[in-house]
Formats: structure tokens, sequence, C-alpha cells
């Protein structure tokens, strides 16, 4: 290992980083129960079963981005071949009857040592590891179509492949959407990224068409009142959640909209019940909390110290930016519905976690940087 790579060790944490997560992981904890213990007691006759999944979650999340925290993030690089590989043998794995489970229509849960998860998400992940170990070798041949975007697309496009037949339209949307924006921070020539573009939107028109439920869902988009009754009720339920909520809320539990009205409430539509519950002011206080992160992110992407750093911290950003965005604006009517979670919010494990790690690798990236600056302020 060469001495640019060698580790070192950092201490302390990024204090905008680490307490806006843990804000977003408290009012997840508090909106789950809130959202979760009408359900969970019809379900499971105890209003708390999601709420005390909700809290171990939190808590798995915070000790990983605690631990990943002291993790030298140069030693990503050695690593990005062989988690990607992990993540496509899980990815594959998922279609075997044994492993393989379905939840809701999908098959995209897998259980190892009786812990239950979703290999996708590692695999967005392991993607931008990838990418950004790319990418920080290949530097300025990154604009030639051959060496920047043709092994990049492919390699994508497979992966996008195994999560697409789960199905799971939402997630490849997302890390096309990731490999575009992090390609584009490479140096990739804007007309190839176009060129790209130009190819996709037909692709992902043919997909949608192949499914019913999804053209349901882009014309219940277009005019949700339209079919309410069907596939535009959860959007329905959604606004009219966000209407009646106000500035100031009904009051935290006194929403109306997640008593059986608003599917599955706790998890894709939390932000909906965050609107109904605590108003505006509740939702800007989400919003402002996921604006740390990016600001944040994107600082320490500008002010790290060599390539791979910036391409990584540039690739976690965006990919909780995304996810945190595509949420948002789906709860609002101003996306089509696509199941992805709020990151750190909405109840689940596998999410949180790898959104912890995220966090967690640019804590380290943030740590190194001062650690730096620190030692040129001495000289």
């Amino acid at each position: 290992m060469s001495g640019k790579d060698r580790p070192q060790r950092t201490k302390g944490y990024d204090p905008s980083l680490f307490i806006s997560t843990l804000l977003l992981l408290g009012i997840g904890i508090i909106m789950v129960y809130s959202a979760s213990s009408t359900i969970a007691m019809k379900r499971f006759d105890n209003h708390t079963y999601f709420f005390g999944k909700q809290v171990i979650h939190a808590l798995i999340a915070i000790a990983a981005m605690a631990g990943i925290r002291y993790v030298p993030y140069s030693l990503y690089k050695h690593v990005a071949y062989p988690l990607l590989a992990i993540a496509f043998v899980l990815l594959a794995l998922l279609y075997v009857p044994e492993i393989g489970r379905t939840v809701g229509g999908a098959r995209r849960w897998m259980s190892l040592l009786g812990i239950s998860f979703q290999p996708s998400e590692l695999a967005r992940l392991a993607l931008v590891i990838y990418l950004a170990e790319s990418m920080s070798k290949k530097e300025e041949r990154m604009k030639t179509f051959s060496i920047g975007i043709l092994p990049h697309s492919i390699l994508f496009a497979i992966f996008a492949t195994l999560i697409l037949f789960q199905p799971d339209f939402g997630m490849v949307v997302m890390i096309a959407l990731i490999g575009w924006i992090m390609l584009f921070i490479g140096g990739a020539r804007i007309t190839y990224l176009g060129g790209a573009l130009v190819v996709l939107f037909p692709v992902a028109y043919y997909v949608l068409s192949q499914a019913g439920y999804r053209m349901q869902r882009l014309a219940s988009f277009i005019d949700p009142w339209k079919y309410q009754n069907d596939a535009g009720y959860q959007i329905v339920h959604s606004l009219m959640a966000f209407g009646s909520g106000g500035i100031f809320g009904s009051g935290l539990g006194n929403g109306y909209q997640k008593l059986f009205y608003l599917p599955e409430p706790h998890t894709d539509f939390i932000f909906s019940v965050i609107g109904e519950e605590l108003g505006l002011v509740g939702i800007s206080v989400v919003i402002s909390l996921y604006c740390v992160l990016l600001w944040r992110g994107t600082t320490i992407a500008v002010a790290a110290k060599d390539l791979f750093a910036t391409f990584l911290a540039a690739g976690l950003t965006a990919m909780l930016g995304l996810q945190a965005s595509i949420n948002v604006a789906v709860a609002m009517g101003l996306l089509p519905t696509k199941g992805l979670t709020l990151p750190f919010v909405s109840y689940g494990g596998t999410s949180m976690v790898i959104n912890a790690l995220a966090v967690g690798i640019l804590m380290n990236i943030s740590a190194q940087h001062m650690s730096v600056r620190r030692r040129k302020a001495r000289k």
C-alpha cells in the first residue's frame, strides 16, 4: 500500500452530519409509532410491533455509522470489486426459490443467519464505491466513450436487469440517476451522457408498458382524482393528508389518513403522515435536515484531498439526496409512485443501515480532510 493510500487514524465526528442523522432517526422512531400503532394492533395485537423493531433498526444504524466512521475511506479502493461481486451474487440468489422471499408480489428479500435484508440496498452502495474507484483511476480517459461510458453502462445494465425482474423499477431509476450524476462529476462528456438519456427513455417506456400496474401508476400521476378508487388511491389520500395538515398539523398522533386509508403509512408514505400531523412546520424541519446532509456531503466532496474521496463523497451524497427527494416528490404527487423509503425516517432496517454506513464514510472523509488541514496549519 502506498504512502498516499496508507490508512490514517482520525478522531471526532462531523457534527452537522452526525446530529442531523440522529435527529432524523429520532423523528423516524416517533413517526413510525404514530403511523403504525393502529395497523400493528390490528395485525399483530401489539401496538408497538413496528415501533420496537424501528428502535432496534435505529440502534444498529447508529452503531454501524459510528463503527464505519473509523474505517479509513482509502480501504474501500481495495474492496470495491469484491463488494460488487458479493452484491451481484446476492441479487442472483434472490431467484433461487429456497433463498429469495416474495413480499407484496416482489422478490426483494432474503434471509441470512435469521436476518432479512434487501440485496439491492447493498448493490447501490457497492456501485457507488466501484464507480468512485474506477473513475479515480481513469481520470482524463473518462472523456472517451469506450473507457468512460461503455464499461460502466454495461455493469449498471447488468445490475439494473437483476433488480428490475424482482421487480423494483424505483431502485433501477435511482441507481441509474446516481450513475449518471457520478459520471457527470467524473468528467464524462455531456454529449455521451445526453445520448444515454435519449436511449434510456424509450427503454424505460417499454419497461413501463409491459406492466399494466406501472402504466396505471403513470396515468394516476397525471390525473390522480380520476383514478382515486384504484391506481390513484395512494396519492389522493397522501394529498389529502397534506391538505388537512395546514401550517401546524393536526397534532402528533391525531392523523386521520393513517387509519387504514393511506396504505403502509409507516413506510413509503410516512412523509404524508408527518405533513398531516406536524404540518408545514414539521415537513420543513425534516427537509431542512436533509438539506444539511446534502450541504455537508457536497462540501466534503469539494474539499476532499484526492479524486477517490471526491467521487465517493459525491456518490454517497447523491445516493442519500436522491432517495429523500424521490420519496418526498412521490408523497406530494410530483412523481409517480416508486416504492422508495424516506432515509432514516421510514420503517425498515436494510435501507436505514446502508444509509447510516454512507454517512459514516462521509464522516471519515471529512475527518481525514480536517486532519490534513490541521497538520498543514502547524507547519
